[in-house]
């Protein structure tokens, strides 16, 4: 059945296999960037984009409020400065204060809006050293130091607001190491990876299938267990667009 989606993040590597995959299954999607240049793409795309930062609250809530949505996709990082070995420590400070401001802003939103489905990006490679393959009751990595811990703490944050607020099914994918179009990375990583097309149609399946909680999304190889989101979204890790 077609929904309204609110679609966060909708310009970034996901998002972008993500829309063509909502607009073909009849979905109505508004979608955010902070660019509006990405917003005209978004719109020739046949998107109602949306341009706001989700570190602005009321701007924020304006916007899905204005989309009324039943579904809220979040895929928002901030990883531009990821590339600058000697920016590590900030960009991963940005993309954890995006996990933890953002995701609650976007939560809230979410709730005032009427919106009943959360649908969140995580990873998948911030559980504690253990047996493998990693289930999804498995501990993160709640007690390392260092820049790691800064990832890990912004995902359990983000986590926490999807699966824990009353009034919402927050689903969350854990996805693995991202390869394919628009990451920056062709071939497929060693251990723990997922196709960006592959990680994209999970957020689709999962719009209207599984019950809430979380998923690893990943290909099967041993590092994570994916028995779960094969069961219950019907995700096969060897999907691909065609273009």
């Amino acid at each position: 059945m077609a929904k309204s989606i609110f679609l966060a993040g909708a310009a970034g590597a996901i998002g972008r296999r993500l829309v063509p995959l909502l607009l073909a299954a009849g979905h109505r999607v508004t979608g955010t960037t902070r660019s509006p240049e990405k917003a005209e793409a978004l719109r020739k795309a046949g998107v109602r984009p949306a341009i706001v930062d989700a570190l602005d609250a009321k701007a924020l809530k304006d916007a899905v409020e204005s989309a009324r949505p039943e579904v809220v996709i979040h895929q928002l990082t901030d990883l531009a400065l990821l590339a600058d070995v000697n920016r590590m420590a900030e960009a991963l400070e940005r993309n954890a204060r995006l996990r933890r401001e953002g995701t609650a802003n976007l939560v809230v939103a979410a709730l005032t809006a009427g919106a009943t489905r959360i649908v969140a990006q995580s990873i998948s490679f911030v559980y504690a050293p253990g047996p493998e393959p990693h289930h999804e009751d498995d501990r993160l990595d709640l007690d390392v130091e260092g820049l790691r811990s800064v990832s890990v703490l912004g995902v359990a944050a983000l986590e926490r607001e999807v699966t824990q607020t009353p009034d919402i099914e927050g689903i969350v994918l854990r996805y693995g190491h991202l390869y394919g179009p628009g990451t920056g990375v062709d071939a497929k990583p060693p251990r723990g990876a997922v196709h960006v097309d592959a990680a994209a149609h999970a957020a689709l399946l999962a719009v209207d299938r599984g019950r809430a909680g979380i998923y690893n999304v990943a290909e099967d190889d041993g590092e994570v267990a994916i028995e779960k989101v094969r069961a219950e979204l019907g995700f096969d890790p060897g999907f691909r667009l065609s273009v």
